[in-house]
């Protein structure tokens, strides 16, 4: 247990924000998800619109500092190098 007062409050702020970043981190689980179901299911066009959908996630988990940018690229680049073999 931190004895300083600042330090009382920055694991109170460390808590909250992990709490939020593993909501998030969640919600862009599921969405990837979905997205390999409809792969999986061959339904292209559903897969399309989804995917902008995935893309919008990556980007904001980027900006919000939950992933790096580099693991979106790859990861960008292997769910649009999935589709496009199915498509």
């Amino acid at each position: 247990m931190p004895q300083r007062k600042c330090a009382q409050k920055r694991l109170r702020v460390d808590k909250k924000r992990a709490q939020a970043n593993a909501e998030k981190r969640s919600e862009l689980k599921k969405e990837l998800k979905k997205f390999r179901s409809l792969i999986s299911q061959g339904k292209i066009d559903e897969a399309k619109s989804q995917i902008k959908i995935v893309f919008s996630k990556l980007d904001r988990a980027v900006g919000k500092g939950i992933l790096h940018k580099n693991t979106v690229s790859r990861r960008k680049s292997s769910l649009t190098l999935s589709l496009s073999k199915k498509a």
